[in-house]
């Protein structure tokens, strides 16, 4: 599903867009012969062979002609974290904030699906550190609360906000106790130096059993391929506040090797991990978003 980033304000909030979304996509799946799975699976699994025929819901078997079993409170629930990244390059461009309205779109819709589905959704926003972080909920006033937070990110003025996710991660996994799913918004701007501690601190996650979604947000035109007018810019780093004037073809080629390297063992790392790592380009639609998530939530079935 595709959201015009630059008119998202006119549309309304991010409550009633996420709503809008999620209900979207959830009509294209069931229209859809190319998904295997179904958001219904909150509430009911495939039968496998073998298995007690007690629980079969024949009601739906009538009306799909495929045997799921009912599933139980106690064995569906989920708890899942959404960590969404507000430091200063997560408000880039400085002019759309495409990068924020999209990671703020995506959380909030998540939220919401969580929520249809029963699941418990909490709600954790960093920096340079945790800036803020909810319980973990199921229930309509909590997650009312989740939009009403990522109403105020949305709407908050850019400030210079360096980002350490390292640091945020570990904090993070020291205060999840319950294995859960932990799903990062992030664009992953540090240093080069920092990838060993970065990947130390998804290992630190993955070392307290819980199953990790990574959500790479960028403006992949020119933030990954530099696709700049061939004409001097100054360029303004939006966490450090420094300044920079340069005509793009100077350093586009060292800048796309080193780009490309930093975030391809980064995924290659997070591959060796275990953990799903997704681009999402804010140039794409949602639908990227809910299907990952969705495919991760099926596998945890």
């Amino acid at each position: 599903m595709k959201l015009d980033l630059n008119r998202i304000k006119a549309f309304g909030s991010i409550e009633l867009l996420a709503k809008q979304m999620v209900e979207g996509f959830i009509t294209g799946l069931h229209k859809s012969p190319y998904h295997g799975f179904s958001v219904e699976f909150a509430e009911h699994r495939l039968y496998n062979s073998g298995e007690s025929t007690r629980h079969i819901d024949w009601k739906v078997f009538a009306r799909t002609d495929r045997l799921y079993t009912k599933r139980y409170e106690e064995e569906t629930n989920l708890r899942c974290y959404l960590i969404l990244d507000q430091s200063s390059s997560m408000y880039y461009p400085a002019q759309s904030k495409a990068k924020i309205k999209f990671a703020t779109m995506a959380v909030g819709a998540l939220a919401y699906l969580l929520h249809k589905q029963r699941d418990a959704v909490g709600l954790y926003t960093f920096s340079d550190g945790v800036d803020a972080q909810t319980e973990v909920k199921s229930t309509s006033t909590h997650v009312h609360k989740l939009f009403l937070e990522l109403q105020r990110i949305l709407d908050a003025e850019q400030k210079n906000q360096k980002t350490d996710v390292a640091g945020t991660l570990n904090e993070i996994a020291q205060k999840i106790h319950r294995r859960s799913l932990v799903v990062i918004f992030s664009d992953m701007f540090q240093d080069t130096e920092q990838m060993p501690e970065i990947l130390a601190a998804i290992q630190h996650l993955k070392h307290k059993k819980h199953e990790i979604l990574l959500f790479h947000i960028t403006d992949k035109k020119t933030e990954l391929d530099f696709e700049f007018e061939d004409r001097p810019y100054e360029f303004f780093d939006l966490e450090e506040g420094t300044k920079l004037k340069l005509t793009p073809s100077e350093i586009k080629s060292t800048y796309r090797n080193t780009m490309s390297n930093y975030y391809q063992e980064l995924r290659l790392k997070c591959g060796q991990l275990k953990v799903d790592f997704i681009e999402a380009d804010v140039n794409d639609d949602f639908d990227t978003i809910f299907s990952a998530y969705l495919i991760k939530r099926s596998r945890m079935s």
